[in-house]
């Protein structure tokens, strides 16, 4: 059985050929996730852009991918110096320092982690709002990797490219270095295709599925620069605003879910002391979309926190009296009752990570 999550036909023909695998069963599924938005800005002034992206998620987990090891750790520093959690990780530090740093980064201690390449392969950290390229990656292959590691829990999260012709250039001088001239062919093509993207005036989703041979017909997707014109300032400082009596910033809100957003970081801090008794990352505990429906819902009883999308029996129990304190006092204080108008809390948030299925997949194949 060989396994991978982003292959090309061309890849998924590599692998049967190098495995001498004779007639084997092929499954696909889509590699649409519709919560990530995607957008392309000019790379001017990056670190500016970058600060101001990171404000929009405040003390959320963000990447940053670099070029090089360099840049990581002059970035890494800048964004230390300006208040924000960051810390680096490429691959000419110690494995120690690695390590630290990645379990820092998986337990909510750090919030930006700027990286090369070398990060990212195993990380399973569902929480991430924001993944920024600092620098051209060197595919599409490469950049679809790097970005679905955003918004591994279905909410909204935001993958954003900051585009140089300049960085072309730094990535023809490593090609010209390839000894071999089947591999520098190769790599050329794949960085005009890397280029045609961040060019790209038509949606980027469509661009993103049709290279890796998935049909996608909608006419916008609506979550892409180029079919939401309003993602194209995503750069700009954006104030937060005021949503029905509660604060939320832009972007913070899932599935237009309203949520308290005090509340939200009252449950967050909890969140954080009960994983550090247990000694296991925070989402381990509860996901950030469990404490945006507790944050919007104001379940009082342990039988409304069990209609909450990621608490059950177990949870409930563990931790249910804890959180439930806080929603309680928090409700006491500001004069908010139990939202219980909607009945069936779960069934208003979809599934983490749900991909639709298109036309010619062997999803359902695969599930029997």
């Amino acid at each position: 059985m060989a396994l991978t999550a982003t292959a090309t036909p061309k890849v998924r023909q590599d692998i049967v050929r190098q495995l001498h695998l004779d007639s084997p069963q092929t499954f696909v599924s889509s590699f649409d996730s519709p919560n990530l938005s995607y957008a392309v800005i000019p790379k001017k002034d990056s670190l500016r852009s970058i600060c101001a992206l990171l404000d929009k998620y405040k003390d959320e987990s963000a990447i940053v991918y670099c070029f090089s090891r360099g840049d990581t750790e002059k970035i890494a520093a800048q964004l230390a110096l300006r208040g924000f959690k960051a810390a680096a990780y490429h691959a000419g530090l110690t494995a120690n320092v690695r390590q630290n740093n990645q379990e820092k980064f998986i337990r909510d201690e750090i919030h930006v982690m700027v990286a090369t390449i070398a990060f990212g392969m195993g990380i399973d950290k569902p929480d991430v709002r924001l993944v920024i390229h600092h620098s051209l990656p060197k595919s599409i292959e490469g950049y679809y990797q790097e970005t679905g590691r955003a918004g591994g829990d279905g909410l909204p999260a935001q993958c954003v490219l900051l585009f140089s012709y300049a960085d072309k250039m730094k990535q023809e001088f490593f090609i010209e270095k390839a000894e071999n001239a089947v591999e520098q062919k190769n790599m050329r093509q794949k960085l005009d295709e890397v280029m045609r993207y961040g060019n790209l005036a038509a949606c980027r989703r469509r661009f993103l599925l049709r290279y890796f041979n998935e049909n996608y017909d909608e006419k916008s997707c609506g979550n892409c620069d180029a079919c939401a014109p309003s993602l194209k300032d995503i750069a700009t400082d954006a104030p937060s605003y005021r949503m029905n009596g509660r604060t939320a910033r832009d972007g913070q809100h899932s599935e237009n879910l309203d949520y308290d957003r005090q509340l939200f970081e009252h449950l967050r801090t909890v969140r954080t002391k009960e994983a550090a008794i247990l000694n296991v990352p925070p989402y381990v505990v509860f996901g950030d979309r469990t404490l945006r429906e507790m944050a919007a819902y104001f379940p009082q009883s342990a039988a409304a926190l069990l209609r909450i999308t990621g608490v059950g029996d177990r949870k409930c129990a563990q931790f249910g009296e804890t959180f439930l304190a806080v929603i309680r006092w928090y409700a006491k204080r500001h004069n908010l009752a139990e939202n219980a108008g909607r009945s069936g809390i779960a069934a208003h948030a979809s599934p983490a990570r749900e991909k639709p299925i298109y036309t010619g997949s062997t999803y359902d194949e695969t599930k029997q």
